[in-house]
């Protein structure tokens, strides 16, 4: 098992589940170098790439120092920093490598970054009241039941059960929750028998759940439009006690592959945007119809926007 080879933090950002499937199976390509990730801290990008030859992650350094200090010029503040250790004879900065990593323009560019044990050592020399709590999640989040689904999560793709499912079936959606939750929860894959609610939302009584399944199953998903509508009423099923919008936008992204040829590129749409858009689709889907579609994409078997899709859908069922 590659389990063994990983610190704890590269666990957390395995984003790139091929590296498990290509090693086990011995199939590693030379497309597959550029790995990538995005996790979030306290709603912060944290972008990471995989160094195949080292066998480790490196980490953008602005993005850790604008986690950390909140400065409002994260790079200025890193330009800074530099100067300061070099000036001190640290050789802490003599480790910083530049990888290219993808900017919000969408453009690739050339980023200051450590490998782990220098982030460690880099977030303890910043004078900031984040500090442990930074290093506690970039080491430790992992062994969290949400750290231990998404490394299932991560695997999925690969794991070619995607494309033995039918698309908009219950059963179909039972086995994506099954496979990311398997092992962490009892009922993973199972129809909850409780009423649950969520704040002010009440989600379908536990007695009328099963006929309310059935008429969603059988609900259209022909067009773009069908398929939304069909997603906002799963959504308000809500057929698990834990899990549902991370099995679900999975459930959505595999019926508009299979019935549209595309699929969601969740890192365009932000966390409270669509939080707000799905509240409202209780009484109106026109806000999330739109927020979905101008996301549209038809990189269907992209790993990278795959990933991306993860690393999202799990990010908006973190706790502000």
């Amino acid at each position: 098992m590659l389990t063994k080879c990983l610190t704890p933090c590269e666990h957390l950002l395995v984003n790139t589940h091929e590296l498990v499937g290509y090693r086990k199976y011995g199939y590693i390509k030379k497309k597959d170098m550029s790995k990538k990730s995005i996790r979030f801290y306290k709603d912060h990008e944290v972008r990471a790439v995989w160094d195949e030859k080292k066998s480790a992650w490196w980490f953008s350094i602005v993005d850790i120092v604008g986690a950390v200090t909140d400065s409002p010029n994260p790079r200025k503040y890193w330009s800074v920093l530099k100067t300061r250790l070099k000036r001190a004879g640290n050789e802490l900065t003599t480790r910083c490598s530049q990888l290219k990593m993808t900017a919000a323009d969408g453009k690739q560019y050339a980023t200051d970054c450590f490998a782990q044990d220098d982030i460690i050592q880099l977030v303890r020399a910043i004078p900031s009241k984040k500090t442990a709590d930074f290093l506690d999640w970039f080491v430790y989040s992992d062994n969290t039941i949400d750290g231990q689904s998404k490394k299932k999560a991560y695997t999925l793709m690969e794991s070619g059960l995607l494309e033995t499912l039918e698309p908009g079936t219950v059963k179909c959606l039972q086995q994506i929750h099954a496979f990311l939750f398997g092992g962490l929860y009892d009922f993973a894959g199972k129809i909850r028998n409780k009423t649950i609610a969520k704040g002010n939302t009440l989600f379908c009584l536990a007695e009328h759940l099963h006929s309310y399944l059935e008429s969603v199953e059988v609900m259209p998903e022909t067009t773009f439009d069908e398929i939304v509508d069909k997603y906002v009423e799963m959504n308000m099923a809500h057929p698990f006690m834990e899990g549902n919008g991370r099995s679900t936008r999975i459930w959505l992204d595999l019926m508009l592959k299979k019935r549209l040829g595309l699929c969601i590129d969740w890192s365009k749409i932000g966390k409270h945007d669509y939080l707000d858009a799905m509240i409202e689709s209780e009484k109106n889907s026109d806000k999330i119809r739109a927020l979905l579609r101008q996301a549209l994409t038809d990189k269907i078997d992209d790993r990278e926007t795959f990933m991306k899709g993860i690393d999202y859908s799990y990010y908006y069922e973190q706790e502000d």
